[in-house]
């Protein structure tokens, strides 16, 4: 394998002006630069990209931890954040932490001692990691999308979910709707918590009441929409609409209509929130919450590169609005 000495030797320069060419971080002739570049060509010279980390002190790589999930929004936002990563000359280093806290910690160093220039955080582990984990390495570069496991000073972008929830409520009400349930996701997590609020809101601003068991705390996971539908219909008086907290569960809602022979709107409409790759394509297409996700990953990259560049700064919140994708699973009473 070529070496910077031999790309010098052949090219006839020093190895410092190979470094330069290489880098771009100093005047150098057209003509040297032409001699190098062909030295390089011809010897298929590689260079070496953890010794050129080492020097500048940057790698090229931002981590991103995640929770491992059935539900698809995580799949699009990592795949934003990655297509954003790879404009912008990135790497990027993705750990499924598999809600697992011990997965968690083992992920984070392994990303610290990889020298990541900055890290993604999305996870859904509900414990909150002590402070003197992070003080073991560098203060490193960290953007919060929606919720961290740590109580550390970040820059966190999130969605408007009381809005959202809101939203998704107040448009089952102006199709006519009363008895609406909402299926929540995991109350110890902000979004799910704030969607619920936003769905309560909408119900007393409206002066409608909520009964008991229409109100039921589930994962954010297809099979919880599901069983959570599948109990909504043992009530007395099952609901004539429902909310459900995100898309996944929504399409679990349909599974367990379906088996019980209804049909969604005729007998029971659902409302979702993400609005998922795959919303448009079920039957019948799900209206739901959209969550621009590719905003998101450039959002978060953009946010991120700001941070490693202006370490000192303040730490900011951004808040995505939300916004309502009519389709076809919600009638009209």
């Amino acid at each position: 394998m070529a070496t910077m000495k031999d790309v010098a030797r052949l090219a006839g320069v020093s190895t410092s002006t190979v470094s330069y060419v290489i880098n771009d971080n100093r005047y150098v002739s057209e003509r040297v630069k032409k001699k190098v570049n062909a030295a390089i060509d011809e010897l298929n010279y590689a260079p070496s990209a953890l010794a050129r980390s080492l020097k500048i002190k940057k790698t090229k790589t931002i981590g991103m931890l995640v929770t491992t999930s059935n539900n698809p929004f995580y799949a699009e936002i990592v795949r934003g954040v990655e297509r954003n990563c790879y404009e912008r000359g990135y790497s990027l280093i993705l750990c499924n932490t598999e809600g697992d806290v011990t997965r968690l910690i083992r992920s984070m160093e392994t990303l610290l001692q990889k020298r990541v220039d900055g890290l993604l955080i999305m996870c859904s582990e509900n414990a909150i990691l002590p402070n003197d984990f992070l003080l073991r390495y560098p203060l490193i570069p960290m953007v919060t999308m929606d919720w961290s496991p740590f109580y550390v000073s970040s820059d966190v972008i999130k969605d408007n979910s009381l809005l959202g929830g809101e939203l998704a409520t107040s448009y089952l009400i102006s199709r006519g709707f009363r008895k609406i349930a909402c299926i929540a996701g995991p109350q110890d997590k902000t979004p799910a918590r704030q969607r619920l609020a936003g769905y309560r809101k909408a119900m007393k601003d409206a002066q409608l009441e909520i009964p008991e068991g229409y109100e039921i705390h589930s994962d954010f996971e297809f099979a919880g929409g599901l069983s959570s539908m599948e109990q909504l219909l043992q009530l007395s008086k099952p609901p004539e609409a429902v909310f459900a907290g995100n898309d996944a569960m929504a399409i679990g809602a349909y599974q367990a209509l379906h088996r019980a022979g209804l049909s969604v709107p005729d007998d029971i409409s659902v409302i979702g929130y993400d609005d998922i790759s795959m919303a448009p394509y079920m039957t019948p297409p799900l209206t739901t919450i959209h969550q621009p996700k590719d905003e998101l990953g450039k959002l978060a990259i953009d946010t991120l590169l700001y941070r490693m560049g202006n370490p000192e700064s303040e730490p900011k919140q951004l808040i995505l609005k939300p916004k309502l994708i009519e389709r076809n699973s919600v009638a009209r009473r």
